[in-house]
């Protein structure tokens, strides 16, 4: 219903150029990666062009945290509004389109053990209202179909390892996301950084000088160099060089809520058709992903070290993929759930984990880092850094991150599980937020939550048609034998309507691999508008 919907639009365009003096001359971006990177590709990118100085220290000591990774529809936004084509960067990365995530063994409610959390399309404007109104009338008793599965156009593409870039004659869009090597997509992000002006400094810190404010002033690098800036960005990953060491920013923990704490990575081969969806399943003390690359599969196991160790994540993680006897290396990687209380501190903003991180589900890593560098450009293109500008910037980035968390929270909790004590313990978890709380009791009273969510009173950081395919895709109803069926006078919703529009629509897009064999530049003309409940 376009009275209740939000419009979502990306162009690829440049910011306006802005003629006032920006009021920082120096940026020093401290880490690499693909944080560091982003982030320095736009703040190059503002209105101020190169009258502000983007300089980014990577040290040759540090490794970088990569396995291959999956991203929200918000990286399309990022690489059109720098002008990238998909036919440049997605093959250097060997990167792969990406229309949702399928859930399997989540629930263990008869008809719900999956579901997809589709990327939204333009088409679901014709369909989210049957969806939403089948589900508020299961809500009530009605026996009405209110699985997502049956209501989204992504859901089929995914389904039949199609792209979701329908062909030019297809005037509807899909705002799709992408899986890709992150190491390689932090490379790319370099190279293009330094082809537009960015200096790269391949140096160590060793120390970090305050003046009397309490600011930063400069970094000591290895070998007896300085490098001085009116502003710094920490890109230095869990190890928070600068908002923790330095200025000794505090941390809240989300570890009471979320109690994965590791994770388990290893590769194997790609054969045959490339999904063009991340898989999530659930184990016995976690989820397990795969994602599908142009070359290989990334596999992973994110577990909690409280219910099982590292060797018993990976011989499960190893059993699951069939690699049980292979001599097939494993990556181990320990991680913190949590944010900074202030992401932008002093002169100093957070970018990426040193700023926090909400566990790998639902890929939202990318999204927190692109929203977080984009809202800091837009507090500079205002040309006051104040404090008020400072308390508002931290303010929405915080709401950011505990929305998200609340959304992540939320597929721990209404499992249905009862397999091990992981999942009881996640079940039985009352360490919920207070917004997450009334959410789901609205949901369990069997009142509509859309208007709650939509006030912003609950469920920030997710559009409708996120929580609806949660709690509607993890079974969260009255029992089968509770049901009745529909009333004569109001006949559901025709399923053969929805199924033949979504059935006739999909033929418009191809091939999942075929379309990565030729990726097509984006009609520069194209204005894209989503249209989010």
């Amino acid at each position: 219903m376009s009275d209740t919907a939000t419009v979502y639009r990306q162009r690829a365009s440049a910011r306006p150029r802005i003629e006032a003096e920006p009021p920082i001359r120096h940026v020093a971006v401290v880490g690499g990666g693909t944080a560091g990177w982003m982030t320095a590709l736009l703040l190059a990118h503002s209105g101020y062009g190169p009258r502000l100085q983007v300089t980014v220290l990577e040290s040759p000591q540090v490794g970088i945290i990569g396995v291959g990774e999956g991203s929200t529809s918000w990286l399309r936004g990022f690489f059109e509004e720098l002008g990238i084509e998909e036919s440049e960067w997605m093959p250097a990365c060997h990167a792969t389109y990406k229309s949702g995530i399928r859930f399997d063994g989540w629930s263990t409610r008869p008809g719900h053990e999956s579901y997809f959390h589709a990327f939204a399309s333009m088409l679901d404007n014709l369909t989210m209202t049957q969806f939403v109104d089948h589900v508020h009338r299961r809500l009530d008793g009605e026996d009405v179909h209110a699985h997502p599965d049956r209501y989204f156009l992504a859901t089929r593409l995914a389904h039949a390892c199609k792209a979701p870039r329908p062909r030019h004659e297809f005037p509807f869009d899909v705002w799709y996301g992408y899986h890709f090597d992150s190491v390689l997509l932090g490379a790319f992000l370099q190279r293009k950084a330094v082809e537009r002006g960015i200096r790269h400094l391949p140096r160590h810190v060793v120390a970090v000088d305050r003046n009397e404010r309490g600011d930063i002033a400069s970094l000591q690098l290895e070998g007896g160099e300085t490098l001085a800036a009116d502003f710094f960005v920490d890109c230095t990953g869990f190890a928070g060089l600068l908002i923790d060491k330095t200025l000794q920013t505090p941390y809240v923990s989300y570890a009471d809520a979320l109690f994965n704490d590791a994770a388990v990575a290893m590769p194997t081969p790609l054969d045959g058709p490339i999904m063009s969806q991340t898989i999530s399943t659930a184990l016995r003390h976690g989820w397990a992903w795969t994602i599908p690359l142009t070359r290989r599969h990334g596999n992973g196991y994110v577990y909690s070290t409280a219910f099982c160790t590292p060797e018993q994540a990976e011989t499960e993680l190893r059993t699951q993929l069939g690699l049980l006897d292979a001599d097939v290396p494993a990556k181990h990687l320990r991680m913190r759930t949590g944010r900074v209380e202030q992401h932008w501190h002093r002169n100093c903003l957070a970018v990426g984990l040193a700023q926090g991180f909400i566990e790998p589900l639902e890929a939202t890593a990318l999204m927190l880092v692109q929203r977080t560098a984009s809202l800091f450009v837009d507090a500079l293109e205002k040309g006051d850094l104040g404090a008020a500008a400072q308390a508002t910037f931290n303010t929405a980035v915080n709401a950011q991150f505990d929305g998200t968390r609340d959304y992540i929270v939320a597929h721990y909790k209404t499992n249905t599980r009862t397999d091990t004590d992981y999942w009881r313990a996640n079940a039985a978890n009352t360490r919920l937020s207070e917004p997450l709380t009334r959410l789901l009791k609205t949901w369990l009273a069997r009142r509509p939550i859309v208007g709650g969510i939509q006030q912003g009173t609950f469920g920030q950081g997710y559009p409708v048609m996120s929580w609806y395919s949660l709690l509607a895709g993890m079974g969260l109803f009255p029992d089968d034998g509770e049901l009745r069926a529909p009333a004569a006078h109001e006949p559901p919703h025709s399923l053969a309507a929805i199924d033949n529009l979504i059935q006739r629509s999909a033929l418009n897009f191809p091939d999942h691999r075929e379309l990565l064999g030729a990726i097509p530049p984006r009609p520069r003309e194209e204005s894209l508008q989503v249209y989010f409940w």
